[in-house]
């Protein structure tokens, strides 16, 4: 085929191809089609198969890549990460106008940031106050491990007290009111410096009156209980407790007195049967008594269970354990002697005991006892012998003779005769602590029925020498709180009660320091838990109790009598009564404390006390009257000044808080313009701007303009002329905060009197004046008007509200 038909055919097909529309058109020649696959392969061989790959997957999906890489090469990084050239500022009053609306903003932002955060303080501790009442409160009502509540709520009982001592209606029973007067009695000895006496015996004798067997029983017990050698004051008085033997033999005694009693009522009873005869002695007793337990049985054998014969036509060891339990080993010993031979070991032993009283028998021949007992005595048959065995020689410390001891008299008894010291290294041997730890914590209260018998559970803990343990129980009863609380008093002034190390412990608390299971008292608790009953309707018997705190001191170190007065003044709130009341010589009178100032309590300082707690709670009135009352002349001046410049503004009324505030302010005036004022030129100063500015409002208030503009004439503090407006703003900047208060009240209130009379020389009744005279006292008022303006806007304070619209709004009326 030569080139003319080739050219032909490809004609023909272009001209095929321009009238089909199904190809696109082609512009390129066959040449320029070659010379465009040359290149592509090139550049393809050139970039390698992964660049070719990423150009079919980019150009479909239609991006042009060629002209993205023209376009990043075109981009240069060279000024990226240069340094910037430093901006000199060259508009220096643009410079420090702005430096110094940055540093007013940074001012108001600090004093906001820290009025905010002081808010949130006070309002924390505010909060924290609350709950620290409501948490004493309620420590208050918690009785330590028993977890019951003291109810406080019930309505008191009432008596009419006595008009000489008291006078009025008390919430004291007849009871409560006895003891309070033996307190008082008690603490007016101690005031006069007089011998202290024993107020257990005090109060047992006003007990003696109550007519209550089981109230007298309880005193009882603590009188044996306190007959002991007082311990030091600087020894704890639980460890004294603990190591003095004296406890247990008081004990002992008062239950042998006891059970002597027992046997002499029983004979009396019985004196037809019962024939004493021959001297009266603790062996006839014994013998009479014995006689009469065992008539029943058969006089011609041998008693029934009963072994080794008969003394007299006793049984002889029930003659023995009742000679014992009197406590009279020598009437023991003499009916060993009567029995015959046979007991040597054991006349041996109470030999020793009858020479050697309160001694430690021979350790050989107890032991002997003990081996004796072991062998042939355990197993005995006749229970008084075992018994008598068990006490002699401390046997068998488990076993509760339960034949013989047939009350808790009798056990305790038994128990306490087990007792050995506690450096016995014998671990068969009671110990006291063994014996506490039985009572307290083995049986407790379910034991001994304590909710049915208070005063037997309490007898116990007490012949234990567990006093703590058993006021507290004592306490929980509306019968015997009364009786609990004094033994405490007693007890403490004898410095025999263990109090707690923290005054915030509960009403009966254990210290692991302590030794086991003895608890701790917190007498401060009880005493003001006990008085929380009267103390608002009987505050002269209340600050009688606190006295007995007066040693104590709270968690901030301050004397808790004095605390617990602030408190009943504060809820009280009968000042007069307590402190007394200034007189206008600016001498107090002498109030309920100052029966106490020989016992080294100011009442000064209780005033102050009180003031300043008034103060915590924002009730300032009160605290100004105690500062006064405490002589402390720059508080009290201060906190008026501070209640002034709140109200005093305001219109007087009758009753109100402004009226109170003025007559107290005028009796401040009077007593301490003789008197050499103890406070600062600065307070003494505001005070009396405040005082004038009260009797400017009230000139104000009554329309009475012009001795109003008078007070202003004499105080300089706003200026009713042009030329006074200089001098009234420097005065302005030497004004203590509470007068800047009341400017701006002040401005509004000569700018409304300037305004009324400009009115009044416009009125109808001016006629008088004549047209000069008349345009001279509107030009007059006119510039008083723009001097109050121009001040308002000139002092160095921010006025509240919309003062400054009002101001000029009236100034604009007056043209």
């Amino acid at each position: 085929m030569d080139f003319s038909a080739l050219l032909q055919q490809a004609q023909k097909l272009t001209h095929e191809t321009q009238v089909s529309d199904d190809l696109p058109r082609v512009e390129r020649t066959l040449p320029q089609v070659l010379q465009a696959t040359q290149e592509l392969h090139s550049r393809v061989s050139q970039t390698g198969a992964q660049d070719m790959q990423a150009h079919i997957l980019l150009g479909h999906k239609g991006i042009d890549l060629p002209k993205i890489s023209q376009k990043l090469e075109t981009l240069s990084s060279r000024k990226t990460f240069e340094p910037l050239d430093p901006i000199s500022t060259t508009d220096i009053q643009s410079f420090l106008r702005n430096e110094k609306e940055n540093a007013i903003l940074s001012v108001i932002e600090e004093v906001h940031k820290n009025s905010f955060q002081a808010a949130q303080n006070a309002k924390w501790e505010h909060t924290m106050n609350d709950w620290k009442l409501e948490k004493v409160k309620l420590m208050n009502a918690l009785i330590g491990p028993s977890q019951n509540w003291i109810d406080i709520r019930k309505g008191p009982e009432q008596t009419i007290l006595n008009e000489s001592t008291f006078g009025g209606r008390s919430s004291l029973n007849n009871q409560e009111m006895a003891y309070a007067r033996e307190v008082y009695e008690y603490n007016k000895l101690i005031n006069e410096g007089a011998m202290r006496p024993s107020l257990v015996q005090r109060f047992a004798q006003v007990a003696d009156g109550f007519n209550d067997s089981k109230v007298g029983d309880i005193w009882e017990i603590m009188k044996y209980m306190t007959n002991v050698t007082p311990s030091p004051r600087t020894q704890d008085p639980l460890r004294a407790r603990c190591t003095q033997t004296q406890f247990i033999e008081q004990a002992k005694r008062y239950l042998e007195n006891r059970y002597k009693l027992f046997m002499q009522t029983v004979i009396a009873e019985h004196l037809r049967d019962a024939q004493r005869g021959g001297i009266p002695s603790i062996l006839n007793l014994v013998g009479s008594f014995v006689g009469l337990k065992f008539a029943n049985q058969n006089q011609n054998s041998s008693f029934i269970g009963l072994q080794d014969g008969h003394v007299d036509g006793k049984p002889l060891w029930p003659m023995v354990y009742y000679c014992l339990r009197c406590g009279d080993i020598a009437s023991a010993l003499k009916c060993m002697q009567m029995a015959g031979p046979g007991h040597d070991d054991f006349i041996a032993v109470l030999e020793e005991k009858c020479r050697n009283p309160g001694q430690k028998i021979n350790p050989k021949l107890e032991l002997q006892i003990r081996m004796q007992y072991k062998r042939q005595i355990r197993n005995a048959i006749d229970p008084y012998k075992r018994v008598v065995y068990c006490i002699i020689g401390c046997c068998d410390i488990q076993e509760q003779h339960p034949e013989v001891a047939k009350s808790s008299d009798d056990f305790l008894w038994i128990q306490l005769s087990l007792i050995r010291p506690e450096s016995d290294d014998n671990s068969e041997h009671l110990t006291y602590s063994g014996l506490q730890a039985v009572i307290l914590e083995q049986y407790g209260e379910r034991h001994f029925n304590a909710t049915e018998q208070p005063h037997l559970y309490y007898q116990v803990l007490a012949l234990t020498g567990q006093f703590e343990a058993g006021i507290e129980f004592l306490s929980r009863f509306d019968k015997f709180r009364a009786h609990a609380v004094h033994i405490a008093l007693a007890l403490s002034e004898l410095h025999m009660i263990g109090g707690p190390r923290n005054l915030q412990e509960p009403l009966l608390s254990v210290d692991i320091e302590d030794p086991q299971p003895m608890r701790r008292l917190n007498i401060a608790r009880l005493i003001m838990l006990y008085v929380k009953k009267f103390e608002i309707t009987d505050p002269a018997e209340a600050l009688q109790y606190f006295f007995f705190l007066r040693n104590l001191r709270d968690s901030d170190g301050r004397n808790l009598f004095l605390v617990c007065v602030s408190d009943l003044a504060i809820e009280c709130r009968d000042f007069d009564l307590l402190f007394g009341k200034m007189q206008r010589d600016g001498i107090r009178s002498r109030g309920l404390i100052d029966q106490f100032e020989s016992s080294q309590i100011d009442a000064k300082m209780a005033c102050e006390m009180i003031a300043e707690e008034f103060v915590r709670k924002g009730m300032f009135e009160d605290a100004i009257r105690l500062f006064d009352l405490a002589g402390i002349h720059e508080q009290a001046l201060r906190y008026t000044s501070i209640l002034l410049s709140q109200v005093v503004h305001q219109a007087n009324k009758p009753g109100s808080l402004r009226e109170r505030l003025q007559r107290m302010a005028l009796e401040f005036t009077e007593r301490y313009a003789g008197a050499e004022k103890n406070c600062d030129p600065p307070t003494w100063s505001t005070f009396t701007l405040l005082k004038e500015l009260m009797i400017f409002f009230d000139q104000y208030h009554c329309k009475n303009y012009q001795p109003a503009l008078e007070v202003l004439e004499r105080t300089k503090l706003v200026p009713l002329k042009m030329h006074d407006l200089e001098a009234c703003v420097h005065n302005f900047k030497r004004l203590g905060g509470e007068v800047c208060k009341v400017i701006p009240d002040l401005l509004l209130a000569t700018m409304d009197i300037a305004y009324c009379k400009y009115k009044a020389l416009r009125g109808k009744d001016v006629a008088k004046f004549d047209d000069a005279g008349r345009e001279q006292q509107l030009n007059y008022l006119r510039e008083q008007a723009k001097a109050l303006t121009n001040m308002a806007a000139t002092v160095p304070y921010r006025m509240p509200g919309d003062t400054n619209n009002r101001l000029v709004q009236t100034e604009i009326l007056m043209h």
